[in-house]
C-alpha cells in the first residue's frame, strides 16, 4: 500500500513537471489521474492495477519517460495548420462585412438622389424627376417653355395643361406622403404646387418625399406639372394649382436666413397688435433690414415699390414725349455748386475741387438756349443737408424739365398738370397689382385731381391759414410743415383734389434768377406743387434778361 501510494506521489509530481512543459493540455490527465486515485482509496489492491492504465500512454514501457517532442516539421504543421483556421476564420469575417457593406451602399445608392445635368426636354424621361440641377453654365437650350404665375390668371394655361414653372419657392410643408408648395414670382404672384404619394410606384415616391424634404425657402426651383382645378384662398392664383410631376433645385437657400420673408412683409399696425398675445410678431429694425436688403426687397410691398418708382419715370417720360420734350444726361461732376440754398459734397478731382450736383438746371437752361425747346431729366441729385424731414435727401433720383414759353408761365403749369395726371391714371389702372401690394403693408388711398390744374395764389393761402389760426406775420414768410398739411386740408375739402400748386411766392423767399411779378414786384413767378399738403417739386419761370438779373442781385445784396 505504501509502495502503490509512493508510485502515485511520484506519477503526480511527474504530471507536474510535465504539464509545465506542454502547458494547460497536460491539466486533464492530471485531473484523471487524482480522481482515479480517490477511487483506488475505496478499492482493493488488486483492481488498483487498472487504475494505472490510463498513465501508461504518458510513459515509456521500459524507462517510464514522457514521450519524444514533436519535431520542428511536425510543429510547423501544427502551427501552419492553426494560422490556416484563423487565417480562414478572418476570411469569413472579412466576406461577410464586405457583404454587409456591399448590401448598405446598394441600399444607399437606390436611395441616393443625384444631381441633374437637363440638356434637353426631349431627353427629359432619362433624367431623375427629382433633385438639384446642375449649374447652369450654358451648356444648352433645354427648350422648355416657361409659363410666368402671372398668365395662369389670363387663360393662357387652363387645367388639364402640363407646364413648366420657375419660382421661388415661398413656403414648403411635407407631412407623411404629402407635399404642399407655395411658389413666388415677382414677390406677389403666388401658386400653390402639391405631391401626394403614388401607391403604385412606392418606391420612386419615397425618394421625391426625401427630395421635397431637403428644400429650403426662398429656393429657386423648376417645377413641371399638371395643372387642376382648385380652391385655393392664399395663393395670388386661387383656380388652379400645379401637380408636382418634376421638380429640380436650381439655386438652394440657406435653411437660416436672416429674416423670414413673412415677416417682414406685416404692416406695423399688425406687429403692434401682436405684442400683447402669446406669439408676438417680431420687430424687423431699420439696420436688419438693409444689411440684408436682398432680402428685405422680396417683400411684396419693398419688391412693388421698386416697380411703381419705374413705373413713374417711364409714364413721365411717355407724358413728356407726347408733349415734344427730348431726354438729355448731364454731367454730375461739376466744377461748382449748382443750387442756391442746398448743402454741396466736394470730392477730388485730380487735385481740383469738384462738386456732386445739386441740379441740372444750369445745363437745361444752356439746353433751352441751343434751340431744344423742351427737355428733361431722369438723374440722381446730391445736397449735403443735415435733415430728418421727409423731403429733405442726401441723395435722391430726380425728374427735372424745362420749357420755352410763348407768354405766360402757366403754360408749364398746364404741361405739369397734363404729366400728373398721366401718372397718377396710369399707375392705377396699369400698376394696379403693385399699388395693392403696397397698400396692403402700408395702407393709403388713389390720389385724387381735377381735370384742370387747380391753383391757389400766395394771398389767398395767407387768408386760409389766417383762418386755421396760424400766425403768418407779415404774410411774407416761408410755409411750415404744419401750414402745408393744413393748406392740403382746406383744398382737399374745398375743391375735392389732394393735388395743388401754389403760386406767387413772396420775392424774399426765392432765388434770385425767379422773374418779379410784373404787378408787384414783392411776388414772383414761382410756384410748388402739393399732394396731401406736402410739396413736391418747385419751379419758377426764370428771369432771362441779364440786366434785370443784375438789379435783382443788387436789390438783395
Amino acid at each position: 500500500m505504501l509502495s502503490l501510494r509512493f508510485q502515485i506521489f511520484a506519477l503526480i509530481a511527474f504530471v507536474d513537471m510535465y504539464s509545465f512543459r506542454r502547458g494547460a493540455a497536460a491539466f486533464a490527465p492530471r485531473v484523471n489521474l487524482a480522481l482515479n486515485h480517490r477511487a483506488f482509496s475505496r478499492q482493493s489492491i488488486p483492481s488498483s492495477s487498472s487504475s494505472f492504465s490510463s498513465s501508461q500512454r504518458w510513459m515509456s514501457a521500459e524507462t517510464g519517460a514522457p514521450p519524444e517532442e514533436k519535431t520542428e516539421e511536425e510543429k510547423a504543421a501544427i502551427k501552419a495548420a492553426r494560422e490556416a483556421r484563423k487565417a480562414e476564420k478572418e476570411r469569413a469575417k472579412a466576406e461577410k462585412k464586405a457583404k454587409k457593406a456591399a448590401q448598405a451602399k446598394a441600399k444607399e445608392e437606390a436611395e441616393a438622389i443625384h444631381d441633374v445635368t437637363y440638356l434637353a426636354y426631349k431627353d427629359q424621361d432619362t433624367y431623375e424627376p427629382f433633385g438639384d440641377m446642375a449649374r447652369i453654365m450654358s451648356r444648352s437650350r433645354t427648350e422648355r417653355d416657361f409659363v410666368d404665375i402671372s398668365a395662369l390668371e389670363s387663360g393662357d394655361s387652363k387645367a388639364g395643361d402640363t407646364v413648366w414653372i420657375r419660382a421661388r419657392l415661398q413656403s414648403i410643408r411635407v407631412k407623411g406622403g404629402s407635399c404642399f408648395i407655395v411658389l413666388r414670382q415677382d414677390s406677389f404672384n403666388t401658386l400653390q404646387a402639391c405631391y401626394f404619394k403614388d401607391k403604385e410606384n412606392p418606391d420612386q415616391s419615397a425618394k421625391m418625399i426625401k427630395y421635397l424634404k431637403s428644400l429650403t425657402e426662398e429656393s429657386i426651383v423648376d417645377i413641371e406639372g399638371t395643372l387642376v382645378e382648385a380652391d385655393v384662398k392664399s395663393c395670388s392664383i386661387q383656380n388652379v394649382e400645379l401637380s408636382i410631376q418634376r421638380i429640380h433645385s436650381v439655386s438652394k437657400a440657406a435653411a437660416q436666413l436672416p429674416f423670414l420673408v413673412e415677416d417682414a412683409a406685416r404692416s406695423e399696425e399688425e406687429v403692434e397688435a401682436s405684442q400683447d398675445t402669446d406669439r408676438p410678431f417680431p420687430r424687423l429694425g431699420q439696420e436688419l433690414r438693409l444689411d440684408n436688403r436682398w432680402m428685405d426687397l422680396r417683400v411684396p410691398a419693398n419688391n412693388a415699390i421698386m416697380r411703381v418708382q419705374s413705373a413713374i419715370c417711364q409714364l413721365f417720360r411717355e407724358s413728356l414725349y407726347s408733349q415734344g420734350f427730348i431726354e438729355i444726361h448731364t454731367p454730375k461732376l461739376i466744377a461748382g455748386e449748382s443750387e442756391s440754398g442746398a448743402g454741396v459734397f466736394t470730392t477730388d478731382y485730380f487735385g481740383t475741387m469738384a462738386c456732386l450736383a445739386q441740379s441740372p438746371q444750369l445745363y437745361k437752361q444752356m439746353a433751352i438756349s441751343s434751340d431744344l425747346n423742351r427737355v428733361f431729366e431722369i438723374g440722381p441729385v446730391f445736397r449735403a443737408e443735415k435733415s430728418h424731414t421727409r423731403r429733405h435727401l442726401c441723395e435722391f433720383t430726380g425728374l427735372d424739365l424745362e420749357m420755352a414759353i410763348d407768354d405766360h408761365y402757366m403754360e408749364t403749369l398746364e404741361v405739369i398738370h397734363k404729366m400728373f395726371k398721366h401718372i397718377f391714371e396710369g399707375l392705377e389702372s396699369r400698376f394696379a397689382k403693385e399699388l395693392e401690394a403696397i397698400r396692403e403693408q402700408y395702407p393709403s388711398e388713389a390720389v385724387t385731381f381735377t381735370e384742370e390744374p387747380c391753383v391757389l395764389h400766395w394771398p389767398e393761402a395767407m387768408d386760409i391759414l389766417e383762418e386755421k389760426g396760424f400766425d403768418v406775420g407779415d404774410r411774407m414768410g416761408d410755409l411750415t410743415g404744419a401750414m402745408e398739411l393744413a393748406l392740403g386740408e382746406v383744398v382737399k375739402e374745398k375743391h375735392g383734389t389732394d393735388f395743388f400748386m401754389l403760386d406767387k411766392y413772396p420775392s424774399t423767399i426765392r432765388p434770385f434768377y425767379t422773374m418779379p411779378d410784373p404787378e408787384d414786384s414783392k411776388y414772383s413767378n414761382s410756384y410748388d406743387i402739393f399732394i396731401r399738403g406736402q410739396e413736391i417739386c418747385s419751379g419758377a419761370q426764370r428771369c432771362h434778361d441779364p440786366d434785370l438779373v443784375l438789379k435783382i442781385l443788387e436789390e438783395k445784396g
